[in-house]
């Protein structure tokens, strides 16, 4: 298909109809206020007004606390910040020991395996070299004057406790304070704050601990009110340690009227705290102080429980930017569509006598749409001299049209172009023409042997399609060709002039007076006179009796004819 440049130049645009109802406006406006206030309330209530930022953040902590325990295997032990906090576990994480089970004055030799861990011997063949560890060396020794077990190579004594104590060494570690140190930035904005506010000072800052309620940005916590904002019960929590989460949250507003940006924190556990559930529960892990004894090296083993907190910081600032606000508005604009779509469904699907009558669903849907379908399915339009109705039937037909089974049927009805043309007609002078006399026709002779099985009016003709194998009438009796009428309005040539001048009145009187002209014009006034206003999307189909009579009072040049037209209503009068 040929482009030019014109063709870019062309605007097109939505056809829109517009409906007067007073109940139908109510729902318009009802819907585009709900909308309306939808879009305000998201744009106030998530700031979609403005830019925004994620943090960036460093975390230092400070833990202070010191406890005395009575250890069996020590006797009186002072635990300072060193002995319990000074274990590193990673970044913004800080460790605080709460139970232990302490193995004193090892060094390396040789000693039993423990019972636990090692295999009960009677001889030394029952002793395997690195059977049962890779340090056996194939020799069973006794194990404290009761039994014997496997000797190895290892840090002697071999850790013998199993279990942790309970109730925890370090139960008194719940009243340890943490000092949490913050600093964050929004580079998009170049702000930068931390968790230590511009009107605390030394003074405050001795004195104060963090509780929700009475000082929720105090930044120094008690590890027991951390433990407890979590649900859980630090003694119980002690014995075999767990992973808790400190959450700090900035959610900050930077715009000058309505500047805002304070920490808020909340704690969780992070572990399974079920012991019968979860395989290795809680936390620990082994370090060893060394010494030298008379030159020999020594080592005191400790199995370390304790509770680890994670400091988990997430943020986000906003500042007022136009183009974020630019950006909402237009991308919401769409939701208007809602209103005409509830609106259509409303008018075409839902009935009730107080909203629309059916008649306003149908000239709605008549002029909102415009339907186009393919020429194979679009039903075809019959009419009879004998019935005052007209019938649809399916296009495609294995048989004759005249004995389809009809789709659906409807009263004739008349539109303004007939009237208008038999308004003509009555003002028009007779034509000259000797055929246009008020006659009975009669087929001629050498049709009555090939007369189709389906023609009712004795006129008819054979047609080459099912779709165009259709008479006049629906029962035997005269036909319509017979008629003054169809003489005066289908063939008389002043009429169909007459019609050709009024729908273009520069036309070419020697081109109006060409047979192709006034054969179709014929066939338009026919479908007019018969058939009224069709139905959108319907094919009119002429009865072959007419179709012939037309064309036998002007034929083609060539003798040639085009058959069921396409066109499914011709333009009124």
């Amino acid at each position: 298909m040929a482009c030019s440049l014109l063709d870019l130049c062309e605007y097109e645009t939505n056809k829109l109809v517009r409906i007067k109802s007073v109940k139908i406006g109510v729902l318009k406006w009802t819907c585009n206020g709900l909308i309306l206030a939808f879009i305000c309330i998201m744009l106030l209530w998530n700031k979609e007004y403005q830019e925004t930022d994620l943090v960036v953040s460093s975390v230092t902590v400070k833990v202070k606390g010191v406890a005395q325990t009575k250890v069996p295997e020590a006797g009186q032990v002072v635990w300072d910040v060193a002995d319990h906090s000074g274990l590193s576990q990673g970044k913004n994480s800080f460790f605080v020991m709460t139970n232990a089970i302490i193995t004193k004055n090892q060094k390396q030799g040789k000693c039993p395996e423990v019972q636990r861990s090692g295999k009960i011997c009677r001889t030394d063949k029952d002793c395997l070299e690195g059977y049962s560890d890779q340090q056996s060396h194939g020799v069973c020794v006794k194990y404290m004057n009761t039994y014997k077990t496997c000797e190895v190579v290892s840090w002697c004594p071999i850790e013998s406790k199993r279990k942790s104590p309970s109730p925890a060494l370090l139960e008194s570690a719940e009243n340890f304070t943490v000092l949490i140190k913050n600093n964050i930035r929004f580079p998009a904005f170049n702000y930068i704050k931390r968790n230590i506010l511009s009107y605390m000072n030394d003074t405050y800052l001795k004195s104060c601990t963090y509780n929700r309620r009475t000082d929720p940005f105090c930044p120094i916590f008690r590890l027991g009110d951390i433990v407890q904002e979590t649900r859980e019960n630090f003694s119980e929590m002690a014995v075999e340690g767990g992973v808790i989460g400190i959450q700090i949250n900035w959610d900050c507003n930077l715009d000058r009227f309505f500047h805002r940006c304070l920490p808020e924190y909340s704690f969780r556990r992070l572990d399974e705290k079920d012991s019968n559930k979860t395989l290795y529960p809680g936390l620990n892990f082994r370090f060893a102080r060394y010494y030298l004894v008379n030159g020999v090296e020594e080592r005191t083993l400790f199995k370390a429980y304790g509770i680890r907190f994670d400091v988990m910081v997430f943020g986000k600032a906003g500042k007022f930017n136009i183009i974020q606000l630019v950006i909402y508005i237009g991308s919401t604009l769409s939701y208007y569509a809602l209103t005409t779509i509830l609106i259509d469904w409303f008018i075409t699907t839902y009935f009730h006598p107080c909203c629309c009558s059916k008649g306003v669903k149908t000239k709605y849907s008549e002029k909102k749409y415009e339907s186009f379908e393919n020429e194979k399915r679009r039903p075809l339009c019959i009419s009879f001299v004998d019935a005052d109705t007209v019938m649809l039937v399916k296009h495609q037909l294995k048989k004759s049209i005249q004995e389809a089974k009809p789709l659906s049927v409807q009263l004739r009805k008349h539109g303004p172009g007939s009237m208008k043309a038999f308004m003509n007609l009555l003002q028009s002078p007779p034509s000259q023409n000797a055929d246009m006399g008020m006659r009975v026709l009669k087929p001629p002779k050498h049709h009555l042997k090939t007369l189709p099985a389906w023609c009712h009016c004795g006129c008819c003709l054979p047609m080459p399609t099912p779709q165009e194998q259709l008479c006049c009438r629906r029962h035997q009796g005269q036909c319509i060709t017979a008629s003054p009428l169809f003489s005066q309005l289908v063939l008389d040539r002043h009429v169909l002039n007459a019609v050709l001048l009024y729908r273009d009145p520069l036309r070419d009187p020697s081109e109006a007076n060409s047979n192709d002209r006034l054969r179709h014009c014929a066939y338009s006034l026919f479908i007019d006179w018969r058939f009224g206003e069709l139905q959108p999307g319907s094919l009119a189909v002429i009865s072959s009796c007419s179709v012939w009579k037309i064309r036998e009072q002007y034929p083609s040049g060539d003798g040639r004819y085009t058959g069921l037209c396409s066109q499914s209503a011709v333009p009124n009068l």
